[in-house]
């Protein structure tokens, strides 16, 4: 059993059943899907968060998620690339189901669990935050990490500065 108990959606190995943790079971399953190198988690010893430099009350934050827009196949929209819609008329869903997470556990039903516009729209609303930005920001997984940090995140940092975003609120599914 996993610490802390089964956790919802989860299934309860008998007592002896060796459930082997996380980042054991990716290096497992990419290499019996037959890469030539173990999977290469992300480290970096420089990251580029820092303090607020005004309140939050003050600030215009932006909202990013990794879910993708849903084309008119009602896949997602192919090429995935980063992007970005209007506050004011966000989509009833984003799309995700090309993806590997835990579907027993959650899905993709609750559009607030991973586009909280309207708990944002609260948050301003009591002057906890300043303001949104006039978009929500979309960075669709694509699973390769030269990808996120040549193309993704210099496109999505121009977009967030365009914006006038103080903050950014990232929001994965």
């Amino acid at each position: 059993m996993r610490p802390g108990g089964p956790q919802r959606g989860r299934p309860c190995y008998p007592a002896g059943v060796y459930d082997p943790p996380y980042m054991e079971r990716t290096r497992a399953w990419y290499e019996a899907q037959g890469y030539e190198r173990a999977y290469r988690w992300a480290h970096f010893d420089d990251v580029p968060f820092a303090h607020l430099a005004k309140p939050l009350s003050d600030c215009r934050v932006a909202l990013v998620t990794t879910g993708s827009e849903i084309g008119p196949d009602g896949g997602p929209v192919l090429p995935k690339r980063v992007y970005r819609h209007a506050v004011a008329s966000p989509p009833e869903r984003l799309y995700s189901d090309d993806l590997g997470w835990d579907k027993q556990a959650t899905h993709m039903d609750d559009r607030a669990s991973y586009l909280p516009l309207e708990a944002l729209q609260e948050l301003v609303a009591a002057g906890w935050i300043g303001s949104l930005t006039k978009d929500f920001h979309g960075v669709p997984t694509e699973y390769s990490q030269r990808r996120t940090i040549e193309i993704d995140a210099p496109e999505l940092l121009g977009n967030l500065r365009d914006d006038g975003a103080d903050a950014a609120l990232l929001v994965p599914i």
